[in-house]
């Protein structure tokens, strides 16, 4: 064999090392994410009161162009937990100019999202009885939800990681 061979060879398989483990690593990383999702002994950490927000700080989330009410989140409010939770306050801003507001919380793991509480424009929360989570992709009335997960809030299948690294992708930065 030549040395130019034998060099080819060495690279070759130099190589298909970087490969096999850059797979390994993958394939690891995708059975942690499948265990956190999977765990049936995780606990929703205390939800706290609905927080004090102010329409005029609201980042827009960017929604489909049939949505004809403006969503966006007061950064304000944003909040990740030590379980994995995206908390966040949502104003949702009408056509006619009419602000609800509503409490909500991502669980980026199993791609699912829940409300705790909503508001109208005088800012009082009401709690929503049984808060249920509910899958990000199921039929509901609004995917704000969803697209705040896309556009930020969510990194593959665990949350972001602090409140300001959510803020910047929302705003494209």
């Amino acid at each position: 064999m030549h040395d130019t061979e034998r060099s080819s060879l060495s690279r070759l398989n130099s190589a298909l090392k970087n490969w096999l483990l850059l797979g390994l690593s993958c394939c690891v990383m995708c059975v942690q994410a499948q265990s956190l999702a999977d765990n049936t002994d995780w606990k929703e950490t205390a939800v706290p009161a609905p927080p004090k927000f102010d329409p005029k700080r609201r980042i827009a989330i960017d929604m489909p162009r049939y949505v004809s009410m403006e969503f966006g989140v007061d950064p304000a409010t944003l909040t990740i937990t030590p379980d994995g939770i995206v908390r966040y306050v949502v104003i949702a801003v009408s056509p006619s100019g009419g602000v609800t507001a509503f409490y909500e919380g991502i669980r980026c793991a199993t791609g699912e999202v829940k409300s705790y509480a909503r508001a109208n424009s005088d800012g009082a929360w009401t709690l929503v009885r049984e808060p249920e989570w509910r899958g990000l992709n199921d039929r509901q009335p609004s995917k704000h939800a969803l697209a705040l997960a896309q556009q930020g809030a969510c990194e593959g299948g665990s949350s972001a990681r602090s409140a300001a690294d959510i803020v910047r992708k929302i705003k494209g930065q």
